[in-house]
């Protein structure tokens, strides 16, 4: 079921910056934003805090009616995930948590998202081969410390959206399911 999220709808700007994204439940949220500590650089406000699965940049109005005809077709399993572990992006700097395992239902959730996508027109920009990943920093310098453990995170994903990245900065679920 697609509920929309906002009380007036989607921002009424003619283009829109979209991405596909696992949304974080509240409790799930605040264990990730508890992670934050143990990294340096600019923390992702929790709010903000979400798993990527295809990021498709400004996209105008009219591609909203597509974009949700997508999320309302995508065959969404029962999903699992085991956050358990940090990783860097250096070129980026940015500093995440993520899965050593990553389950094989999270990847054919997003191959059947870019499946879809690419079917419908979209070309999503994958920024390379999907790694799922949470950003806990930006304009980290260094990676959390290899010896960095916490007790991993299970996070039972009850929540897909659509998201719009606003020009304030903030993310706002346009629709989800």
């Amino acid at each position: 079921m697609i509920t929309n999220q906002s009380s007036g709808g989607i921002n009424a700007a003619p283009a829109h910056k979209l991405f596909f994204a696992l949304w974080p439940d509240a409790a799930t949220r605040g264990a990730l934003a508890a992670l934050q500590s143990q990294v340096a650089g600019r923390a992702t406000p929790p709010d903000k805090l979400h798993l990527t699965l295809a990021f498709l940049g400004q996209q105008p109005a009219t591609a909203l009616p597509a974009l949700l005809d997508i999320l309302h077709a995508l065959s969404v399993p029962p999903l699992r995930l085991e956050i358990d572990c940090f990783g860097y992006f250096s070129k980026p700097r940015i500093a995440w948590a993520g899965m050593s395992a990553v389950p094989p239902t999270l990847m054919a959730l997003q191959e059947d998202l870019m499946r879809r996508l690419a079917a419908a027109g979209f070309s999503p920009a994958t920024h390379g081969e999907f790694r799922p990943h949470l950003t806990l920093a930006r304009e980290a310098k260094t990676a959390p410390p290899a010896a960095a453990a916490f007790v991993p995170i299970a996070w039972e994903v009850k929540q897909i959206a659509l998201v719009e990245s606003l020009p304030s900065g903030l993310y706002l679920p346009v629709a989800s399911r």
